[in-house]
């Protein structure tokens, strides 16, 4: 019976050392595991602190953008309440000539022809793009410039002076009157490739 005993003993004891090392295991994978889910926490509050701050500086960002829109919105209404601004090459001199007998009203209420500009030297298809987009697409209209106009177009076209040394004026009045053998004769290299 002794005997029992200390064997039952054995077994047990083994039991209860087996329970603690099983125990002793489990608890530090579990252990270790805790420590990583506090990490995890700790970054998660981490990123919650810092997506706070974020959505603070996007909605003062926004309130930023708000108030900017409302400005633009306001300085556009406040645009365009203004008076269209004045052209900017005035309209050519209308000369004192008389009436034509009874033209058809559709014929004299009809807008000028835009004439072909690259006729004359000094103008290319950029500057007679640019001269176009600011309104000017006849020979009359050149003819009719004054020094005012001439510094406002060359200040457009940014060159300074060439309208004179090209005389652009003196070739637009003899195109607009249709003297094209004299514009031929003053300017022969007219319509040739040195024209611009």
């Amino acid at each position: 019976m002794g005997y029992l005993l200390t064997q039952m003993f054995l077994y047990m004891l083994g039991a209860f050392l087996l329970g603690l090392l099983l125990g002793w295991i489990i608890w530090g994978r579990l252990r270790g595991r805790i420590v990583e889910l506090e990490g995890d926490v700790a970054r998660l509050r981490a990123d919650n602190d810092r997506l706070k701050r974020d959505l603070e500086a996007c909605g003062k960002a926004r309130g930023d953008l708000e108030a900017t829109v409302r400005g633009l919105n306001a300085q556009l209404a406040e645009l365009r309440d203004r008076p269209a601004p004045a052209p900017l090459i005035s309209a050519p001199a209308k000369a004192a000539a008389p009436k034509p007998a009874a033209a058809p009203k559709a014929v004299a209420a009809a807008p000028a022809k835009p004439d072909n500009l690259r006729r004359m030297i000094g103008i290319g298809p950029v500057n007679e793009k640019k001269l176009h987009a600011m309104g000017i697409k006849t020979f009359r209209q050149i003819a009719a410039w004054t020094a005012a106009d001439i510094k406002k177009v060359e200040a457009e076209l940014e060159f300074d002076g060439r309208i004179d040394r090209e005389r652009w004026i003196e070739q637009a009045k003899l195109l607009a009157a249709g003297d094209d053998k004299e514009f031929l004769r003053r300017f022969p290299t007219a319509g040739t490739d040195k024209n611009t």
